[in-house]
């Protein structure tokens, strides 16, 4: 679930940093596990001078954590914020006081508060390494590009002419 409105296909110079809310789900081979998937969209980069490669850091997850008062379920909810859904405990006692506010499951839009856990990582943030353009090949990919256009709207007038019927 994303948090705001924006437009996937900006260019990453031209785009902002987003959030992105997961919900984990029970790994249904593990006990003590749990499974999310997190959708990778790397945006259009600007052509690089030396390595054609562009690094992008994918920071760890913040883990959340709800507690629902609401009538006789007393339960924890496990948010993975990196992750596909909501786990649920039972506990006895609730706490008063939430950091965060941010939708209670992912088929409602309802606004919880919810805890930010602590936890220690197994990995530092990840980096993907992305392929660039070298700007040295940009006259090249132009003058291919501005052939290519050229040749192929020729070929449209050539067969609309050859075998299009006009009446005035």
């Amino acid at each position: 679930m994303v948090s705001e409105n924006f437009d996937i296909e900006a260019p990453n110079y031209l785009s902002k940093e987003s959030e992105v809310l997961i919900y984990a789900r029970r790994d249904s081979q593990c006990i003590d596990c749990f499974q999310a998937f997190l959708p990778v969209h790397c945006r259009y980069h600007r052509p690089h001078s030396e390595d054609g490669e562009a690094s992008i850091v994918v920071n760890n997850p913040d883990l959340l954590m709800f507690c629902d008062q609401a009538g006789s379920r007393r339960m924890i909810r496990f948010r993975f914020d990196s992750f596909d859904k909501t786990i649920e405990f039972p506990i006895l006692k609730c706490w008063a006081h939430s950091e965060v506010a941010a939708p209670c499951a992912l088929e409602n839009e309802d606004i919880c508060q919810w805890n930010k856990m602590k936890y220690k990582s197994v990995y530092k943030n990840v980096i993907l390494q992305v392929p660039v353009g070298l700007t040295v090949h940009t006259s090249l990919v132009c003058s291919v590009t501005l052939l290519i256009t050229i040749l192929c709207s020729t070929l449209i007038l050539v067969a609309v002419f050859k075998y299009g019927h006009f009446s005035l």
